[in-house]
């Protein structure tokens, strides 16, 4: 590494994120080349020095291990799938409480920051974190303030909740640690227009995003702030001042579900994303999700994902995922 650059260390978790690895590097390699010297200098670690196989399939080779002689001045954590399976490394959360204690500054890219947060370093942040992964986070890590943003910069601790939102990240970290023009010109060369702020949110249906009704937007929020403790369907119309058959027909016109089918689903999302993020009983993850019958639920669960619910305890690339996008409503939820 050269001495006079800005040393950087990234470490890659099993089925990492390769995009987010790609996007957290390039702008640190534009930099220096639009700088016409090494400003920033990076390694690329794994836990044992061996390569390690991304999430697409990819194995990259890596410059070598985590050791206590390191000497960095960011490091960040990537990964993306099966973070529960190794958030809870002995020896990687004491390399990164050694690095904390000196003064690193620390950034998790995706689930990386699931890595951070498992070794008490987020504790009392705000952390970005995917849609995808949020109920089973905060579950998770009751201490850290989780949101929906798509990166946060603090002193001392960097998040991203993954995908293009790295490149994002990157570039506003350069703007606050070297200048705002070279981040300017790196994300001119790279062809992005305009850097997004650490507050702007991720858009997804979940969340009434991309829905032009305001009635079915609000009674979306509804169905969200009460998936634990479902409210009858006329209730819900009746707030957002609609009869019950209105909002059916304005959630037929923009979902292409009626609005009980798409309360069951979010519902269904939530516990998909607990059972595959955290260790809770399948049990309390039913009640949670507003199911009184465990039984109830397996079925219905089954249904959807095509395996019973103590099958699917692990975020892995071959597990069931759930797609949520207006219309296309995933053909076997039709018959729930």
């Amino acid at each position: 590494m050269s001495p006079n650059a800005r040393r950087i260390g990234l470490l890659v978790q099993p089925q990492f994120t390769n995009l987010g690895l790609a996007l957290a590097i390039e702008p640190l390699s534009v930099g220096n080349w639009l700088s016409q010297r090494p400003i920033f200098s990076w390694k690329v670690l794994s836990v044992d020095g061996r390569p390690v196989k991304a999430s697409n399939g990819m194995t990259i080779a890596v410059d070598g291990a985590i050791s206590t002689e390191d000497d960095f001045s960011t490091v960040f954590v990537v990964a993306s799938f099966e973070s529960k399976k190794h958030a809870h490394n002995a020896r990687v959360k004491n390399w990164l409480r050694r690095l904390a204690r000196f003064g690193v500054e620390l950034g998790g890219i995706e689930t990386g920051s699931e890595v951070l947060a498992a070794a008490g370093l987020l504790d009392g942040h705000r952390v970005a974190v995917h849609w995808e992964n949020f109920d089973g986070f905060q579950e998770l890590y009751p201490d850290v303030q989780a949101t929906k943003q798509l990166y946060t910069i603090e002193p001392g601790r960097l998040t991203c909740a993954g995908a293009l939102a790295v490149m994002d990240m990157m570039l506003s970290w350069i703007s606050h640690t070297i200048s705002q023009e070279l981040a300017l010109d790196i994300g001119e060369q790279l062809l992005k227009d305009s850097i997004r702020p650490p507050s702007h949110g991720q858009a997804t249906i979940i969340d009434g995003a991309g829905i032009a009704s305001q009635p079915v937007r609000k009674a979306i929020e509804f169905m969200q702030e009460t998936l634990d403790e479902p409210l009858p369907c006329g209730e819900i119309a009746e707030r957002v001042g609609l009869s019950r058959r209105q909002l059916e027909r304005h959630f037929q016109q923009q979902l292409g579900v009626s609005p009980l089918k798409h309360y069951v689903m979010l519902r269904l999302a939530k516990a998909h994303q607990l059972l595959q993020q955290t260790d809770l009983p399948v049990t309390e993850i039913a009640i949670s999700s507003g199911f009184g019958s465990p039984e109830h639920f397996s079925r219905l669960y089954r249904k959807m994902f095509g395996r019973s619910p103590s099958a699917d305890r692990l975020q892995a690339v071959d597990a069931p995922v759930l797609r949520l996008k207006g219309k296309r409503t995933p053909s076997r939820f039709e018959s729930l």
